[in-house]
């Protein structure tokens, strides 16, 4: 397989404002130029657009491709389950969405610490094991968002597992929390492919400063902000997989152009991304990726990311962002709720892939833009 895989989390939208208006015509073309130019992986999961997305899979591919055409990858989201009993079902809902009898790869999602006692108190290793017996899954395994110590107990205990999905970019690859690197040595370790989410950050790694920008432009003018991350990302030979969270035709046809024939960084240009590393890491403020696993169950309906980029936006642009920031944020807070009515029950801190203390930040925003 080619190294790109589809993921299906950051679909164009009909609504801008509804996460769940996920535009099928232009989801079809867009698989269609993927597949045209021989990528063949997909991966969603239920909640992404809240159920849209997989929906949206079986409406562009499902339906309009033989079945041996593709791959794709569901996820066993313990996190919207209320009991034990309610796997089968929740199991065979995602068939009956994505349009498909069986799925190539299904992973057990956003294992980290409560997540995965979790697992281990509804056996739920045990019930992808008996989906793969069953034939409704080819090869199981786990998406990750914890530290490097736990991956490897949970590797340890359960050799089962035949692959991990990890978030890895180059401003994650030596962070404290996210522990890219160290996460990537646990899974080689243990002889399990990696495959990749979010090596774009979420768009962090698109929109950076001038100065980081500068050095990938003098280095190669034609190659894009998203070209660096996604080819870092794929660089390393574990990895099996880089996923793309691609919302429009420009982002496919742009990730296309320099994954159909892959290339490697070489040391050189691993060297001017260090570089730029350091320079995007001084200029974040909250290292938000947006994907919105905070907002559904917050009893505030606070815009979360959708308030953090704005604060980025303006501490990163300064005094000249001001009033855009604030008219944004006026805009935003019409049909949700600001950042100062949040209750600090911390719902949100527990659904966060990236472990980061948003009650805090939502201090901060509420200084900022009120």
């Amino acid at each position: 397989m080619k190294k790109l895989g589809f993921g299906l989390m950051r679909l164009p939208l009909l609504d801008k404002d509804d996460y769940s208006s996920v535009d099928i015509e232009r989801v079809k073309k867009m698989a269609d130029a993927f597949m045209e130019n021989g990528f063949t992986y997909f991966d969603t999961a239920a909640p992404y657009h809240r159920g849209n997305s997989e929906v949206a899979f079986r409406e562009a591919v499902a339906k309009r491709y033989p079945r041996t055409s593709y791959t794709i990858t569901d996820k066993l989201s313990l996190f919207m389950i209320r009991h034990e009993e309610e796997m089968d079902g929740f199991f065979e809902s995602q068939l009956e969405r994505l349009g498909v009898d069986y799925m190539d790869y299904y992973w057990l999602h956003g294992l980290g610490g409560p997540s995965y006692r979790q697992a281990e108190d509804w056996h739920a290793f045990e019930f992808v094991q008996r989906k793969k017996a069953e034939g409704k899954v080819k090869h199981i395994g786990l998406s990750f968002h914890d530290k490097a110590e736990l991956l490897d107990e949970i590797l340890t205990k359960h050799p089962e597992m035949e692959y991990v999905q990890i978030q890895l970019n180059y401003l994650d690859w030596e962070d404290a929390t996210v522990e890219s690197r160290k996460c990537y040595e646990v899974a080689t370790k243990h002889h399990k492919p990696v495959i990749v989410m979010e090596p774009i950050k979420g768009g962090s790694l698109v929109n950076i400063p001038k100065e980081a920008e500068k050095l990938y432009q003098d280095y190669c003018p034609d190659s894009s902000m998203a070209s660096w991350a996604i080819r870092f990302a794929a660089s390393p030979g574990n990895v099996m997989m880089v996923l793309s969270g691609m919302s429009d035709e420009e982002q496919m046809s742009d990730n296309i152009s320099y994954m159909k024939e892959f290339k490697p960084l070489d040391e050189e240009e691993q060297k001017i991304v260090e570089q730029a590393a350091k320079v995007i890491k001084a200029s974040i403020a909250i290292p938000c990726t947006a994907c919105r696993y905070c907002i559904d169950d917050c009893p505030k309906k606070i815009a979360i990311p959708d308030y953090f980029a704005v604060y980025n936006n303006l501490k990163r642009f300064g005094g000249p962002q001001g009033m855009v920031a604030s008219t944004y944020y006026g805009n935003l807070t019409q049909t949700h709720g600001k950042a100062s009515d949040c209750l600090k029950c911390g719902k949100c801190e527990k659904r966060c892939p990236q472990h980061l203390p948003i009650r805090a930040y939502l201090e901060a925003v509420a200084g900022e833009l009120e």
